[in-house]
């Protein structure tokens, strides 16, 4: 897995591209709160065989180094500084939960960076449980957090590696991740933030509804609504093949129109 270094910090990413011609397009997926590369998996590996695609560990997740940031421009800048670095040309931003703020917060900065962005799970706010905040400060797991990401007929395996990954991550990357996400809001700024957007909700999820997402839709200048049925807020995990076709298909849409 290869690594890049800013200000003299190593920051991990994983990548996925053809192996016998151009890639069409690069996509950079970024992660939710506590999450690393590993949410993108399943689309690196269907991605790869048409574009370049590339899914960074945030600063003090998975194995970058660095600290996890309270809030969302941090980890906007982070992301300019990693894309400046290597990837020389417009391309698309996609982001899930937190890493859909980072997105948004990215296109509204630096709309002149992206090809598109993809919005999945995610809000103009992200407002959050005040219990679970709490529980963070005292530096414990707020537990329900598992239920509360995944469907109700999420398979036994997937909260189980859920719960091994929570267990896995210090209590104080949440609470930084989650405070960061507390903070966000866009709302007023969408109208301005012109970059084509594809946005995806979860029927199931009770971490960001359906309603964020169609406010999204309806908010945002040159915005697509999809629904993914029968998933939760950890959608790229439990129906990764149906989320795939979905974004596929708005890079193919993107791909065609000049400039």
């Amino acid at each position: 897995m290869p690594f890049l270094t800013l200000e003299g910090l190593n920051y991990h990413y994983a990548a996925g591209m053809p192996k016998n011609k151009e890639p069409r397009q690069t996509i950079l997926f970024i992660h939710g709160a506590g999450g690393s590369h590993r949410h993108w998996l399943h689309q690196i590996n269907s991605l790869k065989e048409d574009y370049l695609v590339l899914a960074v560990d945030l600063p003090g997740h998975g194995q970058s180094q660095g600290k996890a940031a309270n809030d969302i421009a941090v980890y906007r800048e982070f992301i300019f500084a990693f894309a400046e670095k290597l990837i020389g040309h417009s391309f698309f931003l996609a982001g899930h939960s937190m890493g859909g703020a980072i997105t948004l917060d990215f296109a509204r900065c630096y709309p002149h960076r992206l090809a598109g962005m993809i919005l999945i799970g995610t809000g103009a706010r992200l407002r959050v449980l005040p219990a679970l905040l709490e529980t963070l400060k005292q530096g414990e797991y707020y537990k329900e957090l598992i239920q509360l990401a995944y469907s109700k007929n999420a398979l036994s395996s997937l909260l189980e590696a859920a719960r091994k990954e929570m267990e896995a991550v210090p209590p104080s990357v949440y609470l930084a991740d989650f405070t960061a996400c507390n903070r966000f809001d866009l709302t007023n700024a969408l109208p301005s933030i012109d970059v084509p957007a594809m946005v995806i909700s979860a029927d199931q999820d009770l971490l960001t509804p359906v309603k964020y997402g169609q406010y999204l839709q309806q908010k945002l200048p040159r915005a697509q609504f999809e629904l993914i049925l029968e998933a939760g807020h950890m959608m790229m995990l439990e129906r990764p093949e149906e989320l795939n076709r979905i974004i596929a298909q708005f890079l193919r849409q993107q791909c065609t129109i000049p400039g």
